[in-house]
């Protein structure tokens, strides 16, 4: 089942990320998914395996790095 994320790492700083939002995008991005890096967010989209496991790996090195929230939104595209 292809499942899909969008997540925000906080603090935000427009055109400006910081170390835990490049954390966050740069683990997201070491699993098999397709990411994109958006200026209010980031989506990854792929096999639920891998996304679930981005969003775990994104979440954690977010926190690691500095990250005082991490949202995270889930959908199965139609």
């Amino acid at each position: 089942m292809v499942l899909r994320i969008e997540f925000t790492v906080e603090p935000f700083t427009d055109g400006a990320p910081g170390p835990h939002v490049r954390a966050a995008v740069a683990a997201a991005r070491a699993q098999a998914v397709d990411v994109e890096f958006g200026p209010f967010g980031t989506s990854v989209e792929g096999d639920d395996d891998d996304v679930l496991a981005a969003a775990d790996a994104a979440t954690r090195a977010a926190i690691g790095a500095g990250a005082s929230r991490v949202s995270i939104q889930v959908t199965r595209p139609a």
